[in-house]
């Protein structure tokens, strides 16, 4: 999947917050996406990321 700066996915399993929004802010090799809610973020592979996030 590609992935761009500022979209909004939803993951398959929610944050410990209670919200699966993140936004995306960083790309390349990792990925940094921030939780939409409590603003927590996170440095993931792409791959990882391909895995977590719901196929729409």
């Amino acid at each position: 999947m590609i992935y761009t700066l500022g979209q909004i996915i939803e993951t398959k399993k929610p944050h410990v917050c209670g919200n699966s929004s993140w936004e995306i802010t960083r790309t390349g090799v990792d990925i940094k996406i921030k939780c939409v809610q409590c603003g927590r973020e996170i440095m993931i592979s792409k791959i990882e990321l391909d895995k977590k996030i719901k196929n729409k």
